[in-house]
């Protein structure tokens, strides 16, 4: 039986996690070299071997969500109780903001530091959209045992092939508007990235009822 303290604290240590190896591997990747794509590339391996582990430690324990659009599709399906989402929301955004505080600590940068790389414009917004919608369907159609090489698989390739980089996660969004770094968001577009997030992961629950009904016609 899921023990809730034990899952809203492993909630937010999972995100927190999370944030500061996006955080800390996007600073770590501008001093190691000046070349964009290989900074991409030291961020993108870091990220998704980090999400493996805490998904396989963590999944027992809360579900491993550390995603405020994962908990909210939870809620709409009746797999959590509302209560319990909004300890784990509250809990994922604090963790994302510890983790971004810790990476910009670790590597001597100002705590609080604000981001300003802009992230706008509707391509932006669409890769957000189709990276989270892809995160959406792969937690909710994959095996769970699969979950630890499915989800970081799906992220890693999201990196490459959407224009966002693949936030797809409202909580690391706002995590990631506390460094002034490579991997950073400027406050003025974490809005809409989170907006776009909401709607891929409303969509892909679509998707899912879709294939769920057609499997219960054939």
């Amino acid at each position: 039986m899921l023990n809730t303290r034990q899952a809203v604290l492993a909630e937010g240590l999972g995100t927190g996690i999370l944030v500061a190896a996006v955080v800390g591997s996007g600073i770590a990747a501008q001093g190691l070299t000046h070349d964009v794509g290989l900074q991409l590339l030291i961020n993108a391996l870091s990220t998704v071997a980090a999400l493996g582990v805490l998904i396989a430690l963590l999944l027992p324990i809360s579900g491993a969500h550390f995603n405020p659009a994962i908990t909210l599709v939870a809620v709409i399906r009746g797999d959590i109780k509302r209560v319990l989402a909004v300890g784990y929301i509250v809990s994922q955004c604090v963790g994302a903001i510890i983790g971004a505080v810790l990476a910009n600590t670790m590597f001597e940068h100002s705590a609080m530091s604000w981001a300003s790389s802009g992230r706008s414009g509707y391509g932006q917004w669409t890769g957000e959209a189709v990276a989270t919608a892809g995160l959406v369907l792969t937690v909710l159609l994959a095996n769970r045992s699969h979950l630890p090489i499915i989800v970081p698989a799906w992220i890693g390739a999201a990196y490459f092939f959407t224009s966002s980089t693949s936030f797809a996660n409202p909580a690391v969004t706002l995590g990631r508007a506390f460094t002034h770094s490579f991997s950073g968001i400027a406050w003025e577009d974490v809005p809409m990235f989170v907006i776009a997030q909401i709607l891929g992961a409303l969509a892909a629950l679509v998707v899912v009822s879709l294939l769920a009904s057609n499997k219960e016609t054939a």
